[in-house]
């Protein structure tokens, strides 16, 4: 079901997500999930998986809340490969783990630091900014789950 994103709230970009949908397991889809389709002309529409349909319109001057199973739309369904997941702040902490220590802002910067998994435990931090919390946490987790860039965006 379509969604909409306020502009204030932070997603990572589409390339940024592909690439770590290319080292994350496997996206299973639940209420609340953002995600792109993957082709020509539909790239800028970002996606929420919902169970329900909630529009706001207006009547007479008057504010509605329409409640709708589904909507009518050309495009019934579609295969979950044709889609790129654009995880959210809390699904990429999780894909952290126990490494994750901390998320603090460094100037004009958010910063991930990880307590690096070594055999035994232990081991030093890493730590990976970025202008905004999202991707500064999806960088962290290509340097962890070692994807292509991984250490771009390393602070």
């Amino acid at each position: 079901m379509r969604g909409v994103i306020e502009e204030e709230s932070t997603m990572i970009s589409l390339d940024l997500a592909r690439r770590v949908s290319e080292v994350a397991p496997k996206w299973v889809p639940v209420p609340g999930d953002r995600f792109v389709i993957a082709r020509e002309g539909l790239l800028d529409d970002v996606f929420m998986v919902a169970e329900m349909v909630v529009e706001v319109g207006h009547v007479a001057g008057h504010g509605l809340v329409r409640f709708n199973g589904t909507t009518e739309w050309t495009l019934d369904s579609i295969a979950q490969d044709d889609v790129v997941w654009i995880p959210r702040e809390d699904q990429l902490r999780a894909l952290l783990g126990d490494t994750f220590q901390s998320l603090t802002r460094v100037r004009d910067r958010w910063v991930v630091t990880l307590e690096e998994a070594v055999p035994g435990g232990g081991g030093p931090e890493s730590r990976h900014g970025a202008p905004d919390p999202e991707t500064a946490y999806a960088r962290a987790v290509l340097w962890l789950l070692g994807g292509p860039g991984f250490d771009a965006g390393r602070a």
